[in-house]
Parts: C-alpha cells; sequence; structure tokens
C-alpha cells in the first residue's frame, strides 16, 4: 500500500497537476473571501471569524477532488496498466488505499495554508484574537472528515470509466448530491420533523454540525461509513474487471 501511496503522490507533484489544483484551491478562495465583492467576502460580512471559508471550501472541494482523482484508475485502465497492477502480489484493497490516501494527502496539503486566515482573522477583531477556536477547530475537523468522503467518490467514479471528463462529471454530480440534494430535497416537504430526517442523509448536515464544535459521534460515524461505503464499492468493482 506505501508503495503506491509514494507514486500517487509523485505523480502529483512531479506535473503540474498537483501544484495547479493546490493553487486554484486557494487563489478561488482568496478571491472570493478578501477581493471580490460579495456575500462571502470576510471585510463586507462584518464579522471577524472564519464561517465563510467553511462555507466556500465544501463547494470548492465539489470540482477539486473529482479532478485530483479522476486518474486516479481511469488513466491505469487507459493505458493497460491496471491490468499489471492487479496481477501484482498486492491486495486489491490495499491499491484502493493507496490511492485513496495519495489523493487525500494532495486535499489535506491544499488546506493546510488556509492556516494563515486564523491568525488574519485574529488580527482583523477589536479584541485580538477574540475567535472561537472550538468552532474553527471543529470547522476544520469536518472539512478533512467531508474531504475523506468527497476523494472515495471520486476514486470510485474513476473506476467507471476509462474517459477522465466522464468521470470528473460523474464525481461532480455525485459529490453535489451526496453534499446538497438531501438538503435540497427537504426543502419539498412543509414538515419540520420529516425535513430533519432528509437532511440526516445528507453530508451537509453532519458537515455542519461539527462545524459548531460539537463533535457528535453520529456525524463521525456517518462520515467514516460514507467514505468506507465508496472504498468498498471501489473494491468490488476493481474485482469485477477483467485480468
Amino acid at each position: 500500500m506505501f508503495a503506491i501511496f509514494k507514486r500517487e503522490v509523485r505523480s502529483f507533484f512531479t506535473s503540474p497537476i498537483g501544484y495547479l489544483i493546490v493553487g486554484s484551491f486557494l487563489l478561488l478562495n482568496g478571491l472570493f473571501l478578501w477581493v471580490f465583492k460579495g456575500e462571502y467576502n470576510i471585510f463586507d460580512y462584518g464579522f471577524a471569524d472564519l464561517s465563510n471559508f467553511f462555507l466556500l471550501a465544501p463547494w470548492i472541494f465539489i470540482f477539486l477532488v473529482p479532478a485530483i482523482t479522476m486518474k486516479s484508475f481511469s488513466e491505469e485502465r487507459k493505458m493497460g496498466t491496471l491490468e499489471l497492477l492487479l496481477i501484482k502480489p498486492i491486495s486489491v484493497w490495499k491499491l484502493v488505499l493507496g490511492k485513496f490516501w495519495g489523493a487525500f494527502l494532495l486535499c489535506v496539503i491544499a488546506v493546510i495554508p488556509t492556516i494563515v486566515y486564523v491568525f488574519a482573522i485574529s488580527g482583523l477583531g477589536m479584541v485580538e484574537g477574540n475567535y472561537d477556536l472550538g468552532v474553527v477547530l471543529g470547522s476544520y475537523f469536518g472539512l478533512l472528515f467531508l474531504m475523506a468522503c468527497y476523494t472515495s467518490i471520486g476514486i470510485f467514479a474513476s473506476t467507471l470509466s476509462d474517459n477522465q471528463i466522464i468521470v470528473f462529471l460523474v464525481g461532480i454530480l455525485v459529490c453535489f448530491l451526496i453534499f446538497n440534494g438531501f438538503d435540497a430535497a427537504s426543502s419539498l416537504f412543509s414538515d419540520g420533523e420529516m425535513q430533519q430526517t432528509i437532511q440526516s442523509f445528507g453530508a451537509k448536515a453532519h458537515f455542519d454540525s461539527i462545524a459548531r464544535g460539537v463533535i457528535d459521534t453520529r456525524d463521525l460515524v456517518y462520515f467514516i461509513s460514507l467514505t468506507l461505503l465508496f472504498l468498498y464499492l471501489t473494491f468490488q468493482r476493481l474485482k469485477q474487471l477483467p485480468r
């Protein structure tokens, strides 16, 4: 597994892909949070906190994570190297996990520089350092779980076709439906209890719950289960491919 992991990380940073994806994430966040006028602009928002960043980041990752993962297995299939990987003395699970952790690490690397925003917010408040550290840590924690979920979805999508454009679009669609689809569907019902029940199936409700700084085991179980589900589907899909 570690050999696959190193191979994935090396492939990201020996080509412009890794730098482009990390740079795109930071650029888009920087522009929306600090430059462009609008609801996400921190200066227009009037409060020195990072809530706008954690509202924006999940939507940006809906596009960036499928861009990271779209080549994971589709490129291997197109080049004919997937068969070689599958006949090597390495289990399919280790192959899947190696690909998953390699792509997930790139997502984490993209998020790390945003810690600078915490110091910026600390200095912008009327009282320096007057921000809720628990909420910030909870939001970052929730974002990591959400990225893991997106990554597993993208890895699974990459097994469906050797066409990376199709894989990219499928990854975006599934990530969008998982994150916002249930929340949108709940608006079709007027009953508040029914709305909450439907929202609980979506990732947005669980992400928002963790982002409030309260770590609920139900939220952790949701993200871990969803991530493992798509990794298992990836495993099953690879086992069905001809060797």
